[in-house]
């Protein structure tokens, strides 16, 4: 775990929206965050009409409460890049901004919960009692 504040790396539930037409959608992003080095992917739902999902590749950076990174689409569904820019709140919890495809544009936010190291490893010493109990009081 890094001992900073503002680091990204994890877990983000996010949604964009177009402005000027109607496109939304939700996503997953998993991120590394190395220094300020943003690395990572996208997952999201495929709106164009099919089954599957759309994945991305991450590749960004941050500095102080500034991110900026371009998705790029893996050529399955979309084979197309998109530029983010977005801030990041003080707690490092949630992050909103633009977005931008040559004449498209939007806005998007994430969110991501993030946990004290305490509450972690309380968490992991339940885990690790439960079901050591169970096998013990048959």
């Amino acid at each position: 775990m890094s001992d900073d504040p503002q680091n990204l790396g994890g877990v983000w539930y996010g949604r964009y929206d177009a402005l000027g037409y109607a496109e939304s959608n939700s996503f997953v992003a998993r991120l590394d965050d190395d220094g300020g080095a943003i690395s990572g992917t996208i997952t999201e739902p495929d709106t164009s009409g099919g089954t599957g999902v759309r994945r991305a590749f991450v590749s960004g950076t941050r500095s102080a409460s500034g991110l900026r990174f371009v998705k790029q689409y893996d050529g399955g569904a979309l084979a197309h890049a998109v530029r983010y820019s977005g801030q990041i709140n003080s707690d490092a919890t949630e992050i909103s901004g633009t977005w931008i495809i040559v004449s498209h544009h939007g806005i998007f936010t994430m969110r991501r919960e993030k946990f004290a190291e305490i509450d972690l490893e309380r968490e992991e010493e339940i885990e690790l009692v439960g079901p050591q109990d169970a096998l013990f009081n048959r």
